[in-house]
């Protein structure tokens, strides 16, 4: 096992600015600030990755395409051209889609805490439940670490751009982060949550935005106007 998967959010989008719970591909384009954000995370990367993977949405792409460009500029080899995955995209919120009101983000948000607190087979008002999230997210995973993390012959990380209300779920999952935790620490955009993997196909979550381990259950003061703001984060 030589390298880990860093699940990073994609950069500020046009939907983030104007609050809207925007998640059916293709969605809205990233901001010149998102393509900063996007060229700044390249920059903490010290190594390389060995591949970088994105969703199918149009705000994952353009970030995967800056933190390619920012590297290979940063290096002066090619970096790994983006791939895309399909089924890492966003949770789907049927009825909700594009609504900017916080009546939407209440409810989409009392739903999320319902799927980490263990009923994932609730769903979204015309939209996913967590067990279909789940069913699409992680068996693309499954099939990196398979293909390359499980070989002994791979060297690197690989780089997913996604979305922030997918990866903390799916992370803390695998990971078997607190629930509380989870739902508590948010991801803004371009942090990343890193997971490593280890024996019997078992996950180990390494880095979560600025945090490391250990992710307990702590009572965390938070912004909520902030965090209404941008529910997917």
């Amino acid at each position: 096992m030589t390298g880990r998967l860093v699940l990073v959010r994609h950069g500020q989008s046009h939907g983030n600015v104007d609050r809207r719970l925007d998640t059916r591909p293709p969605g809205a384009e990233l901001t010149e600030l998102g393509r900063g954000q996007a060229r700044d995370f390249a920059a903490t990367l010290t190594v390389p990755p060995g591949m970088i993977a994105h969703s199918t949405a149009t705000r994952a792409v353009q970030t995967a395409s800056e933190i390619s460009s920012a590297l290979t500029t940063a290096s002066r080899m090619r970096a790994p051209d983006p791939a895309v995955f399909e089924g890492i995209h966003e949770v789907q919120v049927g009825e909700l889609e594009d609504r900017a009101d916080d009546d939407a983000h209440e409810e989409f948000n009392a739903i999320y805490r319902r799927w980490h607190a263990g009923e994932l087979g609730v769903s979204m008002p015309g939209g996913e439940s967590g067990d279909e999230v789940l069913d699409r997210y992680v068996p693309v995973l499954d099939e990196l670490r398979m293909r390359y993390l499980d070989d002994d012959a791979w060297r690197g990380d690989i780089v997913v751009v996604s979305h922030g209300a997918a990866i903390r779920l799916v992370s803390a999952v695998l990971a078997g982060v607190d629930s509380d935790f989870a739902i508590e620490h948010h991801l803004a955009n371009t942090e990343a949550v890193v997971l490593a993997p280890v024996t019997d196909g078992r996950w180990s979550c390494v880095q979560w935005g600025r945090l490391t381990p250990p992710f307990g259950p702590v009572v965390v003061e938070t912004d909520t106007d902030s965090r209404s703001a941008d529910p997917m984060g």
